[in-house]
């Protein structure tokens, strides 16, 4: 979208996954969409929750943000990155995601 958040392929994360990389995967979609699909690993904070759970994000770890298509995850990355905390984005958010689906 632009340089201000930096962005990994959905590809990208799935290799880090299955290389064990120190990640944290945060998905920002609603609990309702979280329950129709959503990757194993990832913890669940609505993008409304996010300014209540600063404390939530493990910044020993490269922290990655997923949505449905993207958007909502790239502008909770611009927040974070506000508050002192870096987070890249998941293009295509879980539209693209090529891996497994967990319900």
């Amino acid at each position: 979208m632009n340089n201000f958040v930096r962005e990994v392929t959905p590809e990208e994360v799935l290799t880090k996954l299955k290389e064990e990389a120190a990640i944290q995967i945060i998905d920002v979609r609603e609990p309702e969409e979280w329950v129709a699909g959503h990757i194993e690993e990832a913890i669940l904070i609505p993008l409304n929750d996010v300014p209540a759970s600063l404390d939530r994000f493990d910044t020993s770890k490269e922290i990655i943000m997923v949505c449905r298509s993207g958007a909502r995850s790239y502008h909770a990355c611009e927040f974070l990155k506000h508050n002192g905390i870096e987070a890249v984005n998941m293009e295509g958010g879980m539209l693209a995601w090529p891996g497994e689906i967990a319900r």
